[in-house]
């Protein structure tokens, strides 16, 4: 299917811009729109823009047309999941702006401590380190088989005009990551650091990112989630005018074809719940419905994907922490999630007979898509045999989950076993976890306190539910 694409430079948009893009839409008669995996919104059944529309602001690709890709970053992310502490909101709008001109290869500026953006799916991969304001760069051009670490830190400051020149650069010959280093070193003056560690992605378990959260004490953040991926544009156009109406400045898109809306003041939660509640909007979605990723506008995958979860919801499996892709046979794909379902392609001799389709079944090195090394687990199944073997995975990833909690990027994974020292108990709603040895700041629980100490009107930090709602998740008690 042939579909027009508008850039969302790292997937941040304004409700302003979000509302002019719905009123163009519903002047060409367009009912809805898509977003894309790569933070950007799809536009199924065409868009046509002038550029002297929105003073040239939007980047429209049209199909077939190779004009630059989307910059994926992790700013949905800062302030509602895991961060690092320096890697603030304001940050990655600052470094985001430096990029005037739409990059050709793909650029992915994320923070290793979250779970929600992919960190290696780009060309480019800018990933945050311990130090104030310095990034590890990972590349893979698209030629490349393998991809390879930049030898020093770069400075934030530094991140456009350090992608721009490798853009040059690698435009002009083939060349390795070494001769590009000394290049960018002499054409560039920058502010590198020297790398005194490598890179140690921290794993954890998906987050679940959708309804009405906390966001510290006077906020709250609202994450949503169309199931058909196709968000009515009536309905944009109404939350954009309230975004308006509550001074909130940005909203953002995941790579899981959904957007989080933060910043909702605490005396308005109801007006949204209510305008949620008028529309008929599902803010409830289980995580296994959530996590998986699709490709745009494909009616099997979506079919699929509802068999699927249908049939491990009728089972009762768990997939917390577990993200699952479908997509058609490509070896060469980049993946971010823990199992993939590929499709396999019929053999041009066998199109024009009628048979079932077979699928590929693989998960990641230790079910942590960071790791970018994937296992082929079975080949050439049917349709109904799928279930079971996600069934099996889903087992198999519970009983390895915690002897693999940290991916060293330049070597093997490193194994970090944690033994837990109080009962830990967990939000059966939104999986939000309470673990006394962290106690909880949003609501001024010290550390140590334990669950069965906590007052009888205590509460999910994220989504409120009441403490009965928690059930205990571990009870192994470290020998004092």
């Amino acid at each position: 299917m042939e579909l027009t694409r508008l850039i969302v430079k790292g997937g941040v948009i304004s409700p302003g811009e979000l509302r002019n893009i719905v009123n163009l839409s519903l002047e060409q008669g367009l009912k809805n729109i898509s977003f894309g995996s790569r933070q950007d919104i799809i536009f199924p059944n065409g868009f046509e823009y002038s550029e002297t529309e929105n003073n040239g602001k939007l980047h429209i690709v049209y199909p077939n047309e190779q004009s630059g890709n989307n910059i994926v970053s992790s700013y949905v992310s800062t302030d509602i999941f895991r961060n690092t502490p320096w890697l603030t909101g304001n940050k990655f709008l600052y470094v985001l702006e430096q990029f005037k001109e739409q990059p050709v290869l793909k650029v992915n500026i994320t923070d290793p401590k979250q779970q929600l953006v992919p960190l290696f799916t780009g060309h480019i991969n800018f990933i945050a380190s311990e130090h104030e304001d310095y990034w590890y760069l990972y590349i893979r051009l698209p030629n490349w088989q393998r991809m390879e670490v930049y030898p020093v830190l770069i400075y934030s400051w530094d991140i456009a005009k350090i992608y721009y020149e490798i853009e040059r650069l690698v435009s002009e010959e083939s060349m390795g990551i070494d001769m590009i280093f000394n290049l960018v070193s002499e054409n560039i003056d920058s502010n590198n650091r020297t790398i005194d560690k490598s890179l140690n992605v921290p794993f954890y378990p998906f987050p679940y990112y959708e309804g009405m959260n906390r966001l510290g004490i006077d906020q709250y953040w609202l994450g949503l989630y169309w199931r058909n991926n196709l968000y009515d544009l009536e309905f944009l156009k109404e939350m954009c005018d309230l975004c308006f109406d509550c001074k909130i400045g940005k909203i953002c898109i995941t790579p899981w074809k959904s957007f989080i809306v933060k910043g909702i003041p605490k005396d308005r939660k109801l007006d949204w719940e209510k305008f949620l509640g008028k529309k008929g909007i599902n803010v409830r979605h289980s995580l296994l419905e959530l996590n998986w990723h699709l490709p745009v506008a494909t009616d099997w995958s979506l079919n699929l994907k509802t068999f699927l979860v249908r049939t491990l919801d009728q089972f009762d499996i768990s997939t917390y922490g577990l993200t699952f892709g479908i997509s058609e046979y490509n070896r060469e794909g980049h993946y971010f999630t823990s199992i993939v379902i590929e499709k396999n392609k019929l053999p041009k001799d066998l199109e024009s007979i009628k048979i079932r389709d077979t699928y590929n079944v693989l998960y990641a090195k230790h079910f942590d898509p960071n790791t970018r090394e994937y296992i082929v687990h079975t080949q050439d199944i049917d349709k109904l045999e799928l279930p079971s073997i996600l069934i099996e995975l889903s087992k198999k990833y519970f009983n390895e989950l915690g002897s693999n909690t940290t991916t060293d990027n330049n070597t093997a994974a490193t194994v970090k076993k944690e033994n837990p020292e109080y009962d830990v108990y967990q939000c059966s709603e939104c999986l939000t976890v309470y673990n006394p040895e962290f106690g909880d700041a949003v609501q001024n629980i010290a550390k140590g306190v334990l669950f069965e100490d906590l007052p009888d009107d205590y509460c999910c930090s994220l989504c409120e539910a009441p403490k009965s709602n928690f059930v205990l998740l571990t009870s192994e008690k470290q020998d004092i």
